[in-house]
């Protein structure tokens, strides 16, 4: 009888190992084991919306062809409650990764962060919200909407829809891709409040300018030099024609009114344009900037060189530097010879 029960216990002891290595195997191949299919790529990105529920989740990995085994998937993401905790965003789904650890990073948000570079090339509001709604998952007709109401814009932000471009630091920012429109503009806003320090904001009040205004002002600089002791007299051109109730007569001006962003050379025609950003045709600043304005710009028009010039003209060397003057016909004979230089280097446009 005891040689009987021991060979029963065996029995059960072998079912019991076969049952437990089945299960492993079966938890191992569910769970566990690679079950992405990439056709040799060691990586593709999901998109999820906001608001994604479990199909479009599957939808979405199915019709890029990502899972092997669909059946495990479905199980594992039921078993671990995806359905419930679906959190929107880019993912990362590499080549050998499991059911286990695709759902756990979908669960936990550990999403792949969305690069925005926003430099001064950003020059109008429709580029903006173009090149945003191209990175996020923000739709176009939703940012267009926020960037025209003067009530939010003007209350949060003191901007109008005009100058709204002067909330934005030129800078990379690393967002979600599900971001929301207000999570968005806070993030701007951020570094606006970084630049425009207390200091600042009172110095800009010392010159007699609003924030906007100084943007403005400061993009036109900002297109005509990059070197910051030119900026600085350049800006004190302009803010002396305001003064003395002249045109400002800038052509980068002229160029952003065209919206043709590759003319090295600006043409009389150019300056026919009926635009409020014509400073040929109308006095005055324009109704905002013209470019994103660099932080380091935004200074230069802060402590602008205090001086008595009204016009300047780049040098026919080509050397970043102008000939400033106060008188009009030694401005012409600048113009002149740096019309000529263009000409001589076959710039025509």
């Amino acid at each position: 009888m005891a040689k009987k029960g021991n060979i029963v216990k065996k029995i059960i002891l072998l079912v019991l190992v076969g049952v437990f290595t089945f299960g492993g195997y079966w938890a191992y191949k569910n769970v566990f084991k690679s079950n992405v299919h990439l056709d040799g790529k060691k990586f593709t990105y999901i998109y999820i919306k906001t608001g994604a529920t479990m199909e479009d989740l599957l939808d979405e990995m199915y019709s890029q062809n990502i899972i092997d085994d669909h059946k495990s998937f479905e199980w594992t993401a039921k078993e671990m409650d995806l359905p419930e905790n679906i959190i929107p965003g880019k993912y990362r789904i590499n080549a050998n990764m499991s059911n286990r650890s695709i759902v756990k990073m979908i669960k936990n948000g550990k999403q792949e962060k969305v690069k925005l570079f926003l430099n001064s090339q950003v020059r109008t509001k429709e580029e903006f919200i173009n090149y945003i709604a191209g990175k996020l998952e923000i739709e176009e007709e939703e940012l267009e909407e926020f960037c025209s109401n003067e009530n939010i814009l003007q209350e949060q932000y003191g901007l109008n829809s005009e100058n709204f471009m002067a909330l934005i630091v030129p800078e990379t920012y690393e967002v979600n891709w599900a971001t929301h429109i207000d999570e968005l503009f806070k993030l701007l806003k951020a570094s606006y409040d970084k630049v425009w320090t207390k200091e600042k904001l009172t110095k800009a009040k010392t010159i007699g300018y609003t924030v906007p205004e100084v943007m403005t002002i400061a993009s036109i600089v900002q297109s005509e030099s990059a070197i910051k002791t030119e900026q600085q007299k350049i800006a004190g051109v302009y803010i002396n024609r305001l003064k003395q109730d002249m045109k400002l007569q800038a052509d980068p001006t002229i160029v952003f009114a065209n919206g043709n962003f590759d003319v090295q050379r600006v043409l009389s025609a150019d300056k026919e344009i009926d635009s409020p950003y014509n400073t040929y045709r109308y006095k005055g600043l324009p109704p905002g900037p013209i470019c994103l304005v660099n932080p380091s710009t935004i200074d230069a028009v802060l402590n602008y060189t205090k001086h008595n010039y009204t016009y300047f003209c780049a040098k026919p060397d080509f050397s970043g530097y102008s000939n400033f003057t106060n008188d009009y016909k030694v401005h012409m004979k600048n113009a002149s010879a740096y019309q000529a230089a263009l000409n001589q280097k076959g710039i025509k446009r």
